[in-house]
């Protein structure tokens, strides 16, 4: 393959842009994974044979920042460097110390905060007992998403602490929104040069403690802006008629589409907004929907429908509509940058509602457009193993609906799935890897997952992986939801898998069949000895579902039985409880 010289001083042209995304974009076709220190490497070449190693080293949460990591060690290869990649949490302060190149790509998770293989790897770098990094050349690629606060701030403190700790800067930090494939091709462009004409080796780059357990797979043709156009063969009901929930199972057919999962894997659905929402914006806007707007390709109402975010406000719609409303307690609040307040003011408005906040207010079209973010997918946790469920991927979704402002409101992929793509229709996916997320690899492991409501999807996937590997590790599911008659998801399925030894046990919770709430955490608790004996024998510790709540007091409760049943102070115990991360046994799939 000829590659396009691309001189180290050059600014990042077209050519060379299109060039690099496409090759990002279909490499993973030919490479595989090998060497002993974990090298990533073309099929055929000899590590050996690169002078200049390059530590590409990701924090991510989803897979998308690893993916990045991937591509950029790919790139890297073409330009004869030689790339070593490794989560954050793998690499230790003494390794960082001496290495010659650097380039960290992470994502954020949440608001502002690390992702879950990186905490370690922070805590250490922001530590007072940090080691001076004069060797290390570095540049930081930050994932993140606008509409949160602390944008990209994961990528934004490593870089900050990297240059305290007198680092030198091999690239300017790029700091990329929710389309950034773009984005972070050019940057990767413009970067790998300077980072090869570094001089100099690692002092020791085989001492770098990774190891890649599996070959890469080819990477799909099929991704969130080019989507696979699958059957919806399975659409129903789980929770009961009397839920104060609406859980739905899916079964998307992969046909002939080539798509691959894994247990642990989410799967990426494009959804359309809903129509009755888009018809209201319209009246409201006084347009039509066969209207052409300026900058927009497609008809005003295609637009509404299929391209933007037409849910959940921009952060730019919310700023332009206090200037344009003159509503008095937004205004406030805008002026004053109360971020709980603008919260709470938020709390269940759409962007319908913003507009309707003062009649009179005057947006045309080619404006509003403009303070629109673009229509994303959505990511579900997949609850099939392709072990079991061959040619198909399930889906368990809670359908989000709720009535304010004196209208009915829903999720939008959530009841577009459920509403407008009835049975035997077809929907866009594509499948997002998450290599973080695996059943044990060691089939004799313990197991233990923490699944409430619909966290329980990925744990049905591992339990059909496990058995049809024919794994003869224990497997110990914590579930809970409000009430056992209506709430208790895939009951008939964890029954046989309990009857048949699959399943070894079961505790449940549901917290309003009683006058005292009863929870996961609470159940962990009241079997606290044995939960830690199977950590003592290996066992690996699984959480998914809510992060800002039960993820939390799932990781306190987790802390208190390692301390109350090891015998060990608050600070052990946590020593503990890292040791665990550290070792890949304890795993989140939260969100």
């Amino acid at each position: 393959m000829k590659i396009p010289y691309i001189p180290e001083d050059a600014p990042f042209n077209g050519d060379q842009r299109a060039w690099l995304s496409g090759f990002l974009a279909g490499l993973h076709s030919r490479i595989s994974i090998g060497g002993e220190s974990g090298i990533a490497v073309v099929a055929g070449q000899s590590p050996k044979a690169a002078a200049a190693v390059l530590n590409v080293l990701y924090g991510t949460q989803t897979g998308n920042a690893e993916g990045l990591a991937m591509d950029i060690a790919a790139a890297a290869r073409t330009q004869g460097m030689q790339p070593v990649v490794a989560a954050l949490d793998d690499i230790s302060m003494e390794n960082l110390a001496v290495m010659k190149r650097v380039i960290v790509v992470a994502s954020t998770y949440g608001e502002g905060e690390m992702p879950d293989n990186a905490q370690l790897f922070w805590d250490a770098l922001s530590a007072d007992t940090a080691p001076r990094l004069e060797a290390v050349n570095f540049a930081v690629l930050a994932l993140g998403d606008t509409g949160y606060d602390g944008f990209c701030q994961a990528g934004k403190l490593i870089d900050t602490r990297f240059e305290q700790l007198g680092a030198k800067r091999l690239h300017a930090r790029l700091d990329c929104d929710i389309d950034y494939e773009d984005a972070a091709a050019a940057w990767i462009g413009e970067a790998l040069p300077v980072a090869g004409a570094v001089d100099g080796g690692d002092a020791a780059a085989n001492a770098v403690p990774f190891a890649v357990a599996e070959p890469a797979r080819v990477k799909s043709t099929w991704n969130r802006k080019s989507p696979f156009s699958s059957v919806v063969s399975v659409n129903r009901r789980l929770s009961g008629i009397d839920s104060g929930k609406e859980i739905r199972h899916y079964e998307f057919d992969l046909g002939d589409s080539g798509l691959e999962y894994e247990a642990g894997d989410a799967l990426g659905v494009v959804p359309l907004n809903d129509p009755a929402l888009v018809d209201a914006i319209l009246q409201r806007l006084g347009a039509k929907a066969d209207d052409a707007v300026a900058g927009l390709d497609q008809p005003l109402g295609d637009a509404l429908l299929k391209q933007f975010e037409i849910s959940t406000p921009s952060r730019e719609l919310v700023q332009d509509v206090g200037k344009r409303a003159n509503h008095e307690e937004l205004n406030h609040i805008l002026r004053n940058g109360d971020k709980q307040a603008l919260d709470a003011f938020l709390w269940s408005k759409d962007t319908l509602d913003l507009l309707s906040l003062n009649s009179a207010m005057d947006l045309n079209a080619a404006d509003f457009v403009k303070l629109l973010k673009p229509l994303q997918h959505r990511a579900y946790s997949i609850s099939s193993s392709p072990l079991a469920a061959e040619g198909s991927v399930h889906l368990t979704i809670a359908s989000v609906r709720y009535h304010a402002q004196g209208r009915d409101h829903g999720g939008v992929c959530s009841t577009y799935l459920a509403d407008r793509v009835a049975q035997g229709e077809n929907a866009g996916i594509f499948v997002s890897q998450n290599k973080a997320f695996r059943v044990p690899a060691n089939n004799d492991a313990p197991m233990i997952m923490v699944g409430p409501g619909t966290g329980i999807a990925p744990f049905r996937a591992f339990l059909q992986e496990r058995q049809q590997r024919g794994a003869k590790g224990k497997n110990w599911l914590f579930f809970g939801d409000q009430h056992r008659a209506n709430d208790f998801i895939y009951e008939q399925e964890l029954g046989e898998m309990s009857s048949n030894g699959v399943l070894t046990r079961l505790d449940l919770a549901f917290s309003r069949d009683q006058a005292e709430k009863i929870y996961v955490q609470t159940r962990m608790k009241e079997n606290g000895k044995a939960l830690y004996a199977w950590l003592e024998e290996g066992g690996h510790f699984y959480v998914c579902g809510d992060a800002t709540r039960m993820a939390k007091d799932v990781d306190d409760a987790l802390h208190d039985i390692v301390a109350s049943h090891g015998g060990l102070s608050a600070e052990a115990a946590g020593d503990y409880v890292n040791g665990l991360k550290r070792e890949k046994r304890y795993l989140r799939d939260v969100y």
